[in-house]
C-alpha cells in the first residue's frame, strides 16, 4: 500500500471521527418490559404533560415539551437524543461541571419558573432514563448532530421594532398579540405563552436574544421551520425576549466566571 493511499485512508478516517454521530431515534419497539420501561414510558409523560403531572415543580403554563418539542426528539429543538454520554459537563452559565439532574432541574427552576425535583425521585430518575433510552446508540461523549437549538449569525444586530412587526405578522394568530398563547379548554394550553407570568423566567436560556432566534429559526412558524431569515428570527426574538416575564434570583450570579454572551439577561 503506497504512503500516498495510507494518507488518503487516514485523511478520510479523521473526518469521519470528526463528524457529529447521525441524529438517530430507538424504535419504540426497544422499550424494555418491567420496571424499566415503565420508567422510560413514565418519562416521556412526564416531558409532555409536566404541569399536569408535577404541578409542584412547575410555577408557569408550560410543558418541557414546549421547549424540547415533541417529546425532546426533534434536532434543533433542545433535543435529548445523546444527552446521557455527555454529562456530566461544564456550563459557562454557572462556571461549574454540572450533572445530568442539575441540568434537568435548571430547566424546572428556570423554563418552568418552578421547583426542582429530588435527584433520587422517581420523577426525576423516569426522565433520566427516558433520556438514556433516546440516547441508546450514541458514542459516550459524542454530540449528535442537532444537539441544542438551531444556529443563526449571532453578528446580525437586532431590530426589536422590525421584530413587533414580524410577531404580529407570523406568531400572534398561535401565541396571542399579548404573548399569552392559546389556552386549551380542556385545560392546559394549545400554544405556550411566549411572555407572561406564565412563561419561562428571565434566567431561561429562551430569555436570550440569540438563543431563542435559533430556535425560532429552525422551528417557526410551526410546520414552516426554516422559513424565516436568520435577521427575521433575531428580530422577532429581540422582541419576545424582552416583553415582561418572571424575574429570577438566581440569574444574577450567572457567568460570574466569565464567558459571559451578549445577549446574557443578567
Amino acid at each position: 500500500m503506497s504512503a500516498l493511499f495510507m494518507g488518503l485512508l487516514l485523511t478520510a478516517a479523521a473526518q469521519a471521527a470528526a463528524q457529529p454521530p447521525a441524529f438517530k431515534l430507538p424504535d419504540e419497539a426497544s422499550i424494555p418490559s418491567g420496571p424499566a420501561g415503565d420508567a422510560i414510558k413514565l418519562g416521556k409523560t412526564l416531558i409532555t404533560d409536566t404541569q399536569k403531572l408535577l404541578p409542584a415543580h412547575v410555577g408557569n403554563g408550560l410543558n418541557c415539551s414546549n421547549c424540547h418539542l415533541a417529546a425532546g426528539t426533534t434536532p434543533g429543538a433542545a433535543p435529548y437524543v445523546g444527552l446521557w454520554g455527555v454529562f456530566p459537563e461544564f456550563r459557562a452559565r454557572g462556571g461549574r461541571i454540572n450533572s445530568l439532574q442539575e441540568r434537568v432541574n435548571d430547566c424546572f427552576e428556570r423554563s418552568m419558573n418552578g421547583k426542582a425535583l429530588a435527584f433520587d425521585s422517581k420523577e426525576m430518575n423516569a426522565i433520566l432514563m427516558y433520556m438514556r433510552w433516546l440516547s441508546n446508540g450514541v458514542p459516550t461523549g459524542t454530540e449528535v448532530a442537532g444537539r441544542g437549538m438551531g444556529k443563526v449569525d449571532t453578528k446580525l444586530i437586532p431590530d426589536a421594532a422590525h421584530g413587533k412587526a414580524i410577531y404580529a405578522e407570523k406568531c400572534a394568530v398561535c401565541h396571542a398579540v399579548d404573548g399569552a398563547g392559546t389556552k386549551n379548554p380542556a385545560g392546559g394550553y394549545v400554544f405556550p405563552p411566549v411572555w407572561g407570568e406564565a412563561s419561562y423566567n428571565i434566567g431561561a436560556g429562551l430569555a436570550r436574544t440569540y438563543t431563542a432566534a435559533g430556535f425560532i429559526k429552525h422551528n417557526m412558524p410551526l410546520g414552516q421551520g426554516g422559513s424565516l431569515s436568520d435577521q427575521d428570527a433575531i428580530d422577532v426574538a429581540e422582541f419576545m425576549t424582552h416583553q415582561p416575564r418572571p424575574a429570577f434570583a438566581g440569574a444574577k450570579n450567572d457567568y460570574a466566571s466569565g464567558n459571559k454572551p451578549k445577549d446574557a439577561r443578567n
